[in-house]
């Protein structure tokens, strides 16, 4: 028989995405609405192996929307990753009378999650939070809106001193193992290349591309970087193609800007959303998934579908930038 939950405990882990404030008052909101209390858990699994707990009700989530970050913090605990990490985190969660939790975070918090579910009878469910957008399972994750957006603020200002001064900028956006920043940010920002983890790059391909525009009439140029790109660190690709074509060119690092400010509608209505989701998933019988949106359409995927199926960039945007940069 199923067992009937009284108490859900929320957490935010890994990196922090904007939205993730969104998605705890949803949770809570949502609880409250089904009689159910709330206990939240400060700074990720790390806090809760520590018995970090705080009582949350409908009023103690107000006026949190808009704000960026989590207020109920976050970390990485590599203590999840061993199994008598994983017991202090079920025993506190135990101790605290909780019945279900649903996990905010990316890959590594659902890993944890689908681990404890396995090695005990509370309920976990996750919500795909991080600004990376590498999750299976889910069209957007919460907080890249926003992350995209930050990062084509900054571009658009670049260019304008790109343009002043007749420079190739190389501006690093954020994605270890993910081109969806970098190809959103560059195809909106009009960067002349993008280079990505998904694609190998040819660095003479790159700046005989350059030349060319150059040859019809360009005088500066955008290209977008991916952190995790296969080619090179960002700094050392702007030399050579400083020397290969003799022009000046700058680099611009983005780096965790690109996870703070207040987040975008879109990622506020996302978490609001799945934040729901996951209350009324648990209701329903659905933990160990991941609650996500496709098409419009809430699902609920399999905690380890999330980490074993590869989410795919859109290939439309690829062959969208050569024709937009001529």
């Amino acid at each position: 028989m199923k067992k009937q939950i009284k108490k859900i405990g929320v957490l935010t882990s890994g990196g922090d995405a904007p939205g993730m404030n969104a998605a705890i008052r949803a949770i809570v909101r949502c609880a409250a609405y089904n009689d159910i209390d709330v206990v939240g858990i400060k700074r990720g699994y790390s806090g809760l192996i520590n018995g970090e707990f705080l009582k949350l009700s409908r009023r103690s989530v107000a006026n949190i929307i808009q704000k960026g970050g989590t207020f109920l913090e976050t970390s990485r605990s590599s203590e999840m990753f061993l199994p008598e990490g994983r017991r202090k985190a079920i025993d506190a969660l135990k101790g605290e009378d909780i019945d279900a939790c649903v996990i905010i975070g990316g890959d590594g918090s659902f890993r944890a999650a689908a681990a404890m579910s396995e090695e005990s009878d509370i309920a976990f469910i996750g919500v795909p939070g991080t600004i990376d957008n590498d999750i299976w399972g889910t069209d957007y994750t919460i907080g890249f809106n926003t992350a995209v957006n930050t990062a084509l603020d900054a571009i658009d200002r670049i260019r304008d001193t790109a343009s002043a001064f007749d420079r190739i900028f190389f501006v690093e956006v954020m994605g270890r193992k993910s081109g969806f920043i970098a190809l959103e940010v560059g195809l909106a920002g009009g960067a002349e290349q993008i280079i990505i983890p998904e694609i190998k790059t040819d660095i003479e391909d790159l700046c005989q591309n350059l030349k060319e525009s150059f040859r019809r009439g360009k005088r500066s140029s955008i290209i977008v970087v991916a952190e995790g790109n296969q080619l090179e660190d960002t700094i050392n690709i702007a030399k050579y193609v400083e020397m290969r074509l003799k022009a000046e060119c700058r680099v611009c690092t983005l780096g965790h800007i690109q996870r703070g400010g207040s987040p975008t509608a879109m990622d506020r209505i996302l978490a609001s959303n799945l934040g729901i989701a996951a209350v009324t998933g648990l209701l329903g019988g659905k933990a160990g998934t991941v609650a996500g949106e496709i098409n419009n359409t809430v699902v609920y995927t399999p905690f380890k579908d999330t980490w074993e199926n590869k989410k795919s960039i859109d290939q439309r945007f690829l062959k969208f930038l050569p024709i937009l940069s001529i």
